[in-house]
């Protein structure tokens, strides 16, 4: 397939480089040469920089910059999700996941994430290597139901949002939910309420540390086929305020909640800011092979939370050495 029938591509990506070539670097070069010849690559470039070289990337490329957070603040919110979690298994995340892990389940561009040149890239959604870690467990046992939350530094390469605490790398709470569906589908009905309620209470929780929060609105968005699981849904959500829209993005398997700033808070944060998005997915059925798997998962914005809603401005002592 040569480039001119493939996606379209801006010319300059491939220009130099003839349609044989191309074909072979995209689809017939074996993986594993594939990888050498990039490395090799990366290797001269790498070895041809300047110290100067450096110093002006650190100083302009979004990607490498320190994160806004100061790491103790970070580290105290990341300690109070977690004791939130206990119904969850903690589990740290490799830096890297294979490529493709979000792009080949998902209805997402490859160029949304950064990609490594051996075969991997950078974790992107922490919510699509959980699915991979959940699909490896329920092949060895379908029966099992797999509870799983991280908190992982995410690395994302399109636009970054404007506002501040956006960046082009953040950290995201997450949580998953993934097991055999159960009669009438109650095992995502369950998931679901159980995130929900998991989001609002860490997120009262977090007053105790020093967070002030305006109401939050949840939002349940359902494809035509889906909606009376959401309405099932809303009841089990009691003194919540529920809004219902219609689901039009494919990325969700027909059912997905948000978790949104309602009013603006005393800091000026205005209305409409999502802060927790989650949803079902098909990724653990497809990556598993078994279509009668469920997959509920749903993040938390705790950079973004630690860096606009935190009132308290004194950061925890470092605990003295024994």
């Amino acid at each position: 397939m040569s480039a001119s029938d493939d996606t379209p591509r801006s010319s300059w990506i491939t220009k130099g480089i003839d349609s044989a070539t191309l074909r072979a670097l995209e689809h017939e070069l074996p993986a594993t040469e594939l990888w050498s010849l990039l490395l090799h690559v990366a290797e001269r470039r790498a070895a041809a920089r300047t110290p100067g070289q450096l110093v002006q990337q650190f100083e302009r490329d979004r990607f490498v910059l320190p994160a806004v957070i100061d790491q103790r603040t970070q580290l105290e919110l990341d300690l109070a999700l977690f004791a939130a979690a206990k119904a969850f298994e903690a589990i740290e995340l490799a830096p890297l996941a294979p490529l493709g892990v979000c792009a080949a389940v998902a209805p997402t561009s490859q160029n949304r994430v950064v990609a490594s040149v051996r075969g991997t890239e950078t974790v992107s959604d922490p919510t699509n290597v959980l699915a991979l870690e959940s699909a490896r467990r329920l092949r060895a046992d379908p029966t099992r139901i797999v509870r799983l939350a991280t908190s992982h530094r995410c690395t994302r390469a399109q636009p970054v949002p404007k506002g501040s605490g956006f960046a082009a790398h953040f950290r995201l709470f997450c949580i998953t939910n993934a097991g055999h569906e159960t009669k009438d589908e109650a095992f995502t009905c369950d998931a679901f309420a159980e995130h929900i309620r998991f989001h609002l209470d860490a997120v009262r929780a977090l007053g105790a540390i020093g967070y002030s929060f305006p109401p939050l609105t949840v939002t349940l968005l359902a494809s035509a086929q889906r909606e009376h699981l959401a309405e099932r849904i809303a009841t089990r959500l009691s003194g919540v305020s529920i809004k219902f829209e219609p689901l039009t993005q494919p990325y969700y398997a027909g059912l997905r909640f948000m978790i949104s700033t309602a009013s603006e808070s005393e800091a000026g944060i205005p209305p409409g800011i999502p802060l927790i998005d989650g949803g079902a997915f098909d990724w653990v059925a497809t990556l598993a092979s078994n279509r009668k798997l469920s997959f509920v998962a749903s993040a938390l914005g705790s950079q973004l939370i630690a860096h606009r809603f935190r009132k308290s401005t004194d950061v925890p002592a470092p605990a003295e050495s024994l």
